[in-house]
């Protein structure tokens, strides 16, 4: 591990929001972890300054015994408060996309590689997660942040700390393990229906004939036979669609930037719901978005490359 100035290891912002962000796992050492005394240490100090008061004014050597006993234990406490987080390892792990205002969870996997079981260890984000890791054992903590708008969201420093053994101590570390996730833009509700196929733009419509060969799905139209009706897809809440015959092309469909309306967010927003109804209806679509498009398809990996793009407009 590289050494730092003396300028930098009094660095306000080392106690708070730790070292440089980094994509390698950080191993816990006398650098990375600060220690001070909880509430209940202060008063526990405080009541042995009380008690070598009283030793002195009665020279009492029970008196003393007992002061000097406690600060033992006092000055013990803090290698043992070390020994609670020194040597462990923390690295970050899987993180999922989500949509704008949901909570992202952030995986971070801690290791334990000595024989010293690590008991009451708290890692904090926005809430707290406690866990106790046995010796050579290794332990998965999800931590959750609230996000606000599309794009990478960072984590920012994670805090792990613990109060072993009596309380008296708090041994903490800021740790940056570049955590970000890509939060797609914040879908529009369900009230506008999907843009219509190339096919009926076109005017080809489908074959009302009843022909056997079945080619897809398209938004429904006034007219469209009953029979024709997707009815599993209206059954699981994803819209109303007429199945579509004949030997005209697949069903095939642009989602642009600008069939959608109001401002930039708003327009994003429409298009992640368009993407949302076409995937579940299972419609080849294309995204076209200024300066940039996504080919026809459909599936999963063609839905993450969608909601990517819109997520990084």
């Amino acid at each position: 591990m590289s050494s730092i100035s003396f300028n930098e290891r009094w660095r306000r912002s080392r106690f708070i929001a730790g070292e440089k962000a980094t994509d390698e796992p950080v191993a816990l050492n006398h650098r990375r972890i600060f220690i001070l005394p909880t509430q209940r240490g202060l008063g526990f100090l405080v009541l042995n300054l009380l008690l070598l008061l009283v030793a002195f004014i009665y020279n009492n050597n029970l008196a003393y015994l007992l002061t000097f006993l406690l600060a033992s234990v006092f000055f013990v406490t803090i290698l043992h408060s070390f020994n609670s987080l020194s040597g462990l390892v923390l690295q970050k792990g899987h993180s999922k996309p989500v949509f704008a205002e949901e909570p992202a969870g952030f995986d971070i996997h801690i290791n334990n590689p000595t024989p010293i079981e690590r008991h009451n260890l708290q890692l904090t984000l926005k809430k707290t997660a406690a866990l106790t890791l046995a010796a050579h054992s290794k332990g998965l903590v999800t931590l959750y942040s609230t996000t606000e708008k599309r794009g990478w969201h960072e984590a920012g420093a994670v805090t792990i700390a613990s109060t072993y053994p009596l309380g008296l101590f708090r041994a903490w570390s800021p740790v940056r393990l570049n955590l970000k996730v890509l939060v797609y833009p914040k879908p529009a509700g369900a009230d506008r229906p999907l843009p219509e196929s190339s096919s009926l733009q076109s005017g080809q419509g489908f074959n009302k004939n009843g022909a056997d060969d079945f080619h897809g799905i398209h938004e429904y139209q006034a007219g469209d036979p009953i029979k024709h009706i997707h009815w599993k897809a209206f059954a699981k809440g994803q819209g109303l669609f007429s199945k579509q015959y004949g030997g005209e092309e697949p069903t095939e469909i642009w989602l642009a930037y600008d069939a959608a309306a109001g401002h930039v967010e708003e327009r994003l927003s429409q298009l992640c719901r368009w993407v949302i109804d076409a995937d579940r209806a299972g419609i080849d679509y294309g995204l076209s978005l200024p300066g940039h498009k996504v080919a026809p398809g459909q599936g999963p990996v063609h839905s993450q490359k969608c909601l990517e793009a819109l997520a990084l407009f």
